[in-house]
């Protein structure tokens, strides 16, 4: 087995959770694994998900407001909808600031779906 560092996901609140998985080329997948990762990418499978986490990731100081990620071609409960299943899968967190809510996505989240997709050759 590789010495690569397993990073962990978040849940919604933003609380640490299992590490989600070693890089596919190390070992076969557990089911548990496999039901984590599955959970990522379902989330991330839908084309204004993606945006919306793309939208939030790439924005100035690792945040953003949904008044600044709302323009993506549906309505605002839609985009609301699809920041909560984002949320659900661990892949963003969220904090009220009066009226308005910011979104975030943690470097260990980012890291941990780079490291399943990474390959032995490309990690070391």
């Amino acid at each position: 087995m590789s010495n690569t560092k397993v990073l962990p996901l978040l849940e919604a609140d933003g609380a640490a959770v299992a590490p989600c998985c070693p890089p596919l080329t190390e070992r076969p997948m557990t089911a548990e694994e496999a039901e984590t990762a599955s959970r990522m990418f379902r989330a991330l499978g839908d084309p204004v998900r993606l945006r919306l986490f793309s939208a939030v990731a790439s924005h100035e100081g690792g945040e953003a407001c949904v008044c600044d990620i709302s323009d993506v071609g549906v309505s605002q409960p839609t985009v609301s909808h699809h920041l909560k299943k984002l949320k659900e899968a661990g892949l963003l967190t969220s904090e009220r600031r009066g009226t308005w809510v910011y979104y975030r996505v943690e470097p260990s989240v980012l890291a941990a779906m780079g490291q399943l997709l990474v390959g032995e050759s490309a990690a070391a």
